[in-house]
């Protein structure tokens, strides 16, 4: 297929393009530069067109999609951000710029579409209460953060929960704008499968680290802060008291699964036309955002990690994924061993 990347200059965007190049797809990659992500000028791939425009100009996506069969959409602006000052920005970076690129679409008659989403979503993950089954706990106070009480209790009777996994079919929950916007960015591509009969995967990716991962900058991912901080010979801090619940993927893996999706919403078989279809891409193993920290600095042979007490209002406790729908629908299966993946970030040269 002919395969345009938005995003492509990205730290995900970069790897998928490799990767669909190896597999023998002809890529065009697409991406706005901006000089907070991108100080210096992309390493394009040989054999890889590579187009600077924004999916908020209307006439350079036009360019973009020329001879286009299907689109990957990865380009948003990510992260939790500074304060809710930062909501028109990422409203424009993530919400228009992907109408924008959908209308384009419709007019080109372009009807394959994997778009980057984000377990941010679903805000808290799946819990269960001893009395009261499965519930929703409601958003964490910031008197109970200060005071140390971290685990979300039950909306009903305040017993603790029991944290698990959680599927596609959980309930949206934003937490915070950069969550609302990957949700709306959902809604919108599930628009326009209806409007125009296209199918498209939604894949939402769970905490992907890996080479070339941004640095030095409120936008970046755990992973990337802890590994800036041992550089620099310091103790990288963790938030609350560390036991926050996630699922770590590599980067390699999320590439693979977004060349899993593009091959399905190739086939008429594979796919209902006119519908989105929601993917987990996470490694399946649960781990603690202190047991990142402790394996980034045992790799990097760092300071061992401080934990602090402090807290992000817009954090959630714990959000891990089943990625069964993907494994099995799919065919897909995360390949990265989490310490070797650790040791190579370690050693790996990462974006300014």
């Amino acid at each position: 297929m002919r395969v345009l990347v938005t995003g492509g200059a990205g730290f995900i965007g970069s790897h998928v393009v490799e990767t669909f190049l190896t597999a023998g797809h002809t890529v065009r990659s697409m991406d706005a530069l901006l000089p907070a992500v991108h100080p210096t000028g992309p390493a394009v791939p040989v054999g890889v067109e590579f187009l600077e425009g924004d999916v908020r100009d209307v006439n350079a996506v036009e360019r973009a999609l020329d001879g286009i069969d299907a689109v990957c959409h990865q380009a948003a602006m990510v992260g939790l951000g500074l304060d809710f000052d930062d909501a028109p920005e990422y409203v424009g970076c993530n919400d228009y710029g992907t109408a924008v690129l959908l209308a384009a679409m419709g007019r080109a008659g372009i009807r394959r579409l994997v778009l980057a989403s984000s377990m941010v979503l679903y805000g808290e993950g799946r819990y269960e209460c001893p009395s009261d089954g499965v519930v929703a706990p409601g958003p964490r106070l910031a008197t109970a953060l200060r005071d140390g009480h971290f685990e979300p209790t039950c909306p009903r009777c305040g017993q603790d929960l029991s944290p698990g996994l959680v599927d596609e079919t959980a309930a949206p929950d934003p937490r915070n704008v950069y969550a609302a916007t990957k949700l709306a960015q959902e809604h919108l591509s599930a628009a326009f499968a209806r409007s125009t009969g296209a199918r498209v995967a939604a894949l939402r990716y769970h905490n992907v680290y890996g080479p070339r991962m941004p640095r030095d900058t409120p936008y970046a991912g755990v992973a990337s802060i802890f590994r800036s901080a041992l550089a620099a010979g310091i103790a990288p801090k963790v938030f609350e008291d560390g036991a926050q619940r996630r699922d770590f993927v590599h980067v390699r893996d999320v590439a693979l699964a977004n060349l899993a999706a593009l091959e399905a919403v190739g086939q008429e078989t594979a796919f209902t036309s006119g519908s989105l279809r929601a993917f987990n891409v996470g490694s399946g193993t649960v781990r603690t955002v202190g047991e990142l920290a402790a394996a980034l600095a045992r790799a990097c042979d760092g300071p061992a990690p401080l934990v602090t007490g402090g807290f992000r209002l817009g954090d959630v406790r714990h959000i891990t994924a089943s990625s069964l729908r993907l494994r099995e629908e799919l065919g897909w299966a995360p390949r990265e061993d989490f310490e070797a993946g650790m040791a190579e970030f370690a050693a790996a040269a990462m974006r300014a």
